[in-house]
């Protein structure tokens, strides 16, 4: 047993390609479309930065350091975090992931800063439930929060044709992951039974992740891929509990995303 875990990762890297490309429907403020054009998702200002949410999560939930895994060009993430508005109740370092080779490239960017620790991980560019973020803070062992699809509907800003396409597992009778499906055909889907969790990229890891992140080969779409890295490390041994939880995660994945998530937002302070 590790205890109580006292870290997460952010993967902040992405190109953000969804965001970047005008729809012609959302009207965002001059802030916003700059952000927005420029792919840093976790940036797009809601008050403050989405991303200053999603760190006040993580310190409600009790962790104490974050790695934000950034590119080279994100000076401004860095600055913003190290000059402008450093956390309060968080220590904040960053990783550079060189290239965006990936999810689970981006995790192995931060391997220093895990220094042999078990820690969590998330994206940037969603805010998840505390009670989801402090299971796995207390979970003393390599976790995995899967959320129920009928929450995900009622409570989160996602439509739920998009849910559909999301990573659904299998779970065993003892509680933990057996299989990730991403992008799972209605056969797949079928055989799973109408309450299979989804995953929405909320993990804790130990050091073992590291590995089996070195072992992948890219994906067809020429990505290291984390589902790619959980499945590897289950297959050499890794067992992750499954937490399920059936509350929402707000998501910024695109333009259309933003009117939404300014509304849940209104009147939501931060304290990172």
């Amino acid at each position: 047993m590790t205890g109580r875990a006292r870290k997460a990762v952010v993967l902040a890297r992405g190109l953000g390609t969804r965001m970047r490309r005008p729809d012609g429907i959302a009207r965002l403020d001059p802030a916003q479309e700059e952000a927005a054009a420029s792919g840093v998702k976790a940036m797009i200002s809601f008050g403050r930065p989405f991303l200053d949410y999603v760190l006040s999560a993580l310190a409600d939930a009790g962790l104490e350091q974050v790695c934000l895994v950034i590119g080279p060009e994100h000076a401004a993430v860095r600055n913003y975090y190290t000059k402008t508005a450093p956390p309060r109740r968080l220590s904040v370092d960053f990783a550079i992931q060189e290239e965006p080779r990936g999810t689970a490239d981006a995790v192995l960017s931060a391997e220093e800063f895990a220094a042999g620790e078990d820690f969590l991980v998330i994206n940037s560019d969603n805010i998840y439930p505390v009670s989801a973020l402090s299971a796995l803070v207390r979970l003393s062992e390599p976790g995995a929060a899967l959320f129920e699809r009928d929450a995900l509907v009622a409570q989160s800003n996602i439509p739920a044709e998009r849910i559909a396409s999301f990573a659904v597992c299998r779970v065993g009778p003892d509680g933990y992951l057996e299989e990730i499906l991403e992008k799972p055909d209605p056969a797949a889907l079928a055989s799973l039974g109408p309450d299979a969790p989804i995953s929405m990229n909320c993990w804790r890891f130990s050091p073992a992740i590291f590995e089996a992140c070195r072992r992948l080969q890219p994906s067809p779409r020429g990505e290291l891929e984390l589902p790619m890295a959980v499945r590897e490390a289950i297959a050499s041994g890794v067992r992750f509990k499954v937490v399920r939880c059936r509350e929402g995660v707000l998501d910024l994945s695109r333009r259309s995303d933003i009117p939404a998530v300014a509304e849940r937002l209104r009147g939501v302070s931060a304290d990172p």
